[in-house]
């Protein structure tokens, strides 16, 4: 069965096309591939992110507040609607992040994000976690406001899958076509020779990442992919 529930601290940092190179050269010795990444290739996610009409939670996200949350439905690929895509709610609250996610078919997921019917099909789903969802949804009022894909290189701590770092790149952006079936086409949000990279663990950092990010100059940014959309969009939407 699936994780449904995350709690980790995260940390983002922007880096060249050098500094990716020279990281991902240096962490084999200590971390694994995602096995998505077949033949040493990018995996691709597409997100589709929910928001009040007045975009009530990016607005209060990109403040800096103690505690935010944000709601998205998330595929791998570009997937159809009887792909398996997962809901999730993710939280911050002091620097940790919480996530709860529950999995569906692209098709159900519509139909629960609209009316929250349950999927008759769900076997053992996590009922407290759908409830969260519902009441997310009810409470704010949602509706989609920001699809965002992007290809992404993963890898896993050897004999420790709780300390994981990703490197996205090729991050695209609409608000048209909100559906993850309409494709990877949108506007590029960051430069070519840039990459997100997120270090993630329940606990502390190991001390060799912490050695790598100095050795390599690297600091964390409060780099947010639909926090960044949002302020480009009212940037446009000002001229």
């Amino acid at each position: 069965m699936a994780i449904e529930v995350f709690n980790r601290y995260e940390k983002k940092y922007l880096i060249t096309d050098k500094q990716f190179s020279q990281i991902q050269s240096k962490i084999i010795e200590f971390m694994d591939p995602d096995k998505f990444n077949k033949n040493g290739q990018t995996y691709s996610i597409c997100n589709l992110y929910y928001d009040t009409e007045n975009d009530e939670l990016i607005r209060n996200s990109i403040e800096k507040p103690t505690y935010k949350e944000k709601l998205r439905l998330r595929g791998y690929g570009i997937p159809q609607l009887q792909d398996t895509v997962y809901l999730e709610i993710k939280k911050k609250f002091n620097g940790k992040v919480n996530k709860r996610r529950s999995s569906f078919t692209l098709e159900e997921a519509y139909k629960y994000i609209d009316n929250q019917k349950y999927p008759l099909q769900k076997s053992k789903p996590n009922i407290q976690v759908l409830k969260e969802l519902e009441y997310f949804l009810n409470f704010y009022k949602l509706q989609p406001k920001v699809y965002i894909y992007y290809e992404r290189f993963a890898y896993f701590a050897k004999n420790d899958n709780d300390f994981r770092i990703t490197f996205d790149t090729n991050i695209k952006t609409r608000r048209t076509d909100l559906q993850l079936e309409k494709g990877s086409n949108g506007s590029t949000l960051l430069p070519e020779n840039m990459w997100l990279m997120e270090a993630k663990s329940s606990n502390s950092f190991p001390l060799w990442f912490c050695e790598l990010l100095s050795d390599n100059k690297i600091y964390s940014s409060s780099f947010s992919k639909y926090g960044t959309e949002y302020k480009n969009y009212l940037i446009n939407t000002m001229r």
